[in-house]
C-alpha cells in the first residue's frame, strides 16, 4: 500500500494545492507563491522516491492502483509507471517547479490564477503519463489544453497572444476528435480500454490502419510533425517565459509517449506499412525546419523551430522497430525537455531585462553578462549534440537504431544534425560576440541569483545524462525491449 500511496500522493498534490490556493483570497500574494512552490518542490521529491522505489528488472507497471469508476461498463480508472512514463512524471515536476521560481517577480496583477492554471497542468500531466486506459488518457490529453490556453491567451507578452491560443486549441482538439471515434470503435469491439489488455489483442490490418491513422492524427499534432508544427512557434513566440518552457518541455513529449503508449504496441502491422510515411515526415521536418530557423528573427522562434526539427528525430527512432533507436527517442525527449527549456529560460532572462526578442538588437553580450554567456554556450553546444551532453547519448543511438533499418534516411537525418550546428552557434555568436549595441540597450545586469539556481540543475541533469546515461537506460531497457516483441 506505501508505495499506490506514493504514486497517488504524487498525483494529488499539485491538484489538492490548487483547491487550497482557490480558498485563499487574492491579496495574500507571499503567501500564494510560496504554497504553489512549496507544492511543487514536495511533488518533485515524491517523483524522486518513485525512481528510488522503482524495480528496474521488470518491464510490469508498478504502484498500480485502480477505482471502478464505471464497472458496469468495464471502464476503470487504473494509473500504473513503468520505466517510459517514470523520468516524463520528473520532468514534469521539475520544470513545473521551475516555471514557478521563473514567474518569482511577475506583477501580483492575477498571480494567484497564473499559479493555479500550473498547478492544475502539473496534475494533469502527471495523469497523461502514468494513467493506464485509452479513454482516460485522452481525458487527460485533451484538458491539458484548458490551463495552457488561459497561459498563453491571458499571460501572453504580445498582442497576438488570443490568436496564438486560439490557433493552439483548435490545431490540437480537431486532430484529436479522430483518435476519440478510434477509441470509442475499440471500447464498442473488445468492450474495454484498458491498454494492458488491449496490448494483447490481435487487430486485424486493416483496422489497424484505421486505426492507426485515427491516433496518429492526434499525435502528430501535438510532436508537431511537419505539416502540422504551424501552432508552435506563433504559440512560443505569444507564450510567457514559463509557457514556453513546459510547452518546450513536456507538452511535446506527450506525442512521442502516445506512439510509444499506443501505435507501437496496439498496431503493429499499421506502425510498419507507415514507416516510409513516417521517414519521409521526420526527414522533411529535420531539414525543414533547420533551414527556417536560419532565416528567423525572434529569439522565440528560433528554438521552436529547433524544437521541431529535434522531434523529428525522435519519431525517426521511435520508427526505428529496435531497442537502439526507441531507448535513443526516448533519451533524446527527455534531453530535449531539459534544453529547450534551458533555453526558453535564457531567452526569458533576455526579454525581462530588454523587453524584446529581435535578435538584432544583441550583440557583446559576453562583456557584460559573462555568467549568462556561459550558460548559453554550454546549452547551444547541448542543442547541436555535442559529445558529453544528453543529447548526443539520444542522437547516436536514433541514428544506430535507424542505420539498421534504413541507411539512406540515417544520412539525411545526419546532414540536419550539420544545419543544426550552423544556426546554433551563428545565434550563439550574434547575441554574444562583436560589439555591445549601445544604441538600442545601455543597461545591462548578469544572471541573479534565482536565476542561478534554476539554471545550474538543469546544467548538471544535461551532464549527468551526457556522461553516465546508463542510470537512465537501466530504468528504461525493460519496458523499451518488451516493445520491441511486437514487430518480432
Amino acid at each position: 500500500m506505501q508505495t499506490i500511496n506514493l504514486l497517488l500522493l504524487t498525483s494529488l498534490i499539485p491538484l489538492c494545492s490548487a483547491i487550497l490556493l482557490i480558498l485563499i483570497p487574492g491579496s495574500y500574494f507571499t503567501l500564494i507563491r510560496n504554497i504553489a512552490f512549496i507544492a511543487s518542490q514536495i511533488t518533485f521529491i515524491c517523483s524522486i522516491l518513485l525512481w528510488l522505489c522503482f524495480e528496474p528488472k521488470t518491464s510490469l507497471f508498478q504502484f498500480v492502483y485502480t477505482i471502478n469508476w464505471f464497472p458496469l461498463y468495464n471502464i476503470y480508472y487504473t494509473i500504473g509507471i513503468d520505466g517510459i512514463s517514470l523520468f516524463f512524471i520528473i520532468l514534469t515536476t521539475w520544470l513545473i517547479t521551475a516555471c514557478i521560481l521563473i514567474s518569482w517577480n511577475m506583477s501580483n496583477n492575477q498571480i494567484k490564477e497564473y499559479l493555479i492554471c500550473f498547478l492544475l497542468l502539473e496534475a494533469i500531466l502527471i495523469q497523461v503519463f502514468c494513467v493506464l486506459d485509452v479513454l482516460f488518457f485522452y481525458i487527460f490529453f485533451e484538458s491539458v489544453l484548458i490551463p495552457m490556453f488561459l497561459i498563453i491567451g491571458v499571460w501572453g507578452s504580445r498582442e497576438r497572444k488570443i490568436r496564438a491560443a486560439y490557433q493552439f486549441f483548435i490545431y490540437t482538439l480537431a486532430g484529436s476528435l479522430l483518435m476519440l471515434l478510434a477509441i470509442l470503435v475499440i471500447y464498442f469491439q473488445h468492450g474495454t480500454t484498458d491498454i494492458q489488455i488491449l496490448w494483447n489483442v490481435n487487430f486485424n490490418t486493416q483496422t489497424q490502419i484505421l486505426l492507426w491513422l485515427a491516433f496518429f492524427a492526434s499525435l502528430a499534432v501535438k510532436i508537431p510533425m511537419v505539416p502540422f508544427h504551424i501552432w508552435l512557434p506563433e504559440a512560443h513566440a505569444e507564450a510567457p517565459t514559463a509557457g514556453s518552457v513546459i510547452l518546450a518541455g513536456v507538452l511535446l513529449k506527450m506525442g512521442g509517449y502516445g506512439f510509444l503508449r499506443f501505435s507501437l504496441p496496439m498496431f503493429p502491422e499499421a506502425s510498419l506499412y507507415f514507416a516510409p510515411l513516417i521517414y519521409l515526415l521526420s526527414i522533411i521536418a529535420a531539414l525543414y525546419a533547420s533551414l527556417t530557423t536560419i532565416r528567423q528573427v525572434d529569439l522565440k522562434k528560433i528554438i521552436a523551430y529547433s524544437s521541431v526539427s529535434h522531434m523529428g528525430f525522435v519519431t525517426l527512432g521511435l520508427f526505428s522497430f529496435n531497442l537502439q533507436g526507441i531507448e535513443g527517442s526516448i533519451i533524446l525527449m527527455l534531453s530535449h525537455g531539459l534544453v529547450s527549456s534551458a533555453l526558453f529560460l535564457c531567452i526569458g532572462i533576455l526579454y525581462d531585462r530588454h523587453k524584446t526578442r529581435l535578435l538584432k538588437y544583441y550583440g557583446g553580450l559576453v562583456q557584460v553578462m559573462p555568467i549568462f554567456s556561459l550558460f548559453l554556450l554550454f546549452f547551444i553546444f547541448s542543442n547541436i549534440g555535442f559529445p558529453g551532453t544528453s543529447s548526443f547519448v539520444g542522437e547516436l543511438l536514433v541514428l544506430v537504431g535507424l542505420f539498421q533499418f534504413s541507411p539512406i534516411s540515417t544520412f539525411l537525418s545526419a546532414f540536419s544534425m550539420i544545419l543544426g550546428a550552423g544556426y546554433s552557434i551563428w545565434l550563439f555568436n550574434r547575441i554574444c560576440f562583436g560589439s555591445l549595441k549601445l544604441q538600442y540597450i545601455t543597461n545591462f545586469q548578469d544572471i541573479s541569483r534565482r536565476e542561478f539556481f534554476i539554471l545550474w540543475p538543469l546544467s548538471i541533469f544535461i551532464l549527468w545524462m551526457g556522461i553516465y546515461p546508463e542510470v537512465f537506460l537501466n530504468v528504461i531497457h525493460c519496458s523499451s525491449y518488451n516493445l520491441i516483441t511486437y514487430f518480432n
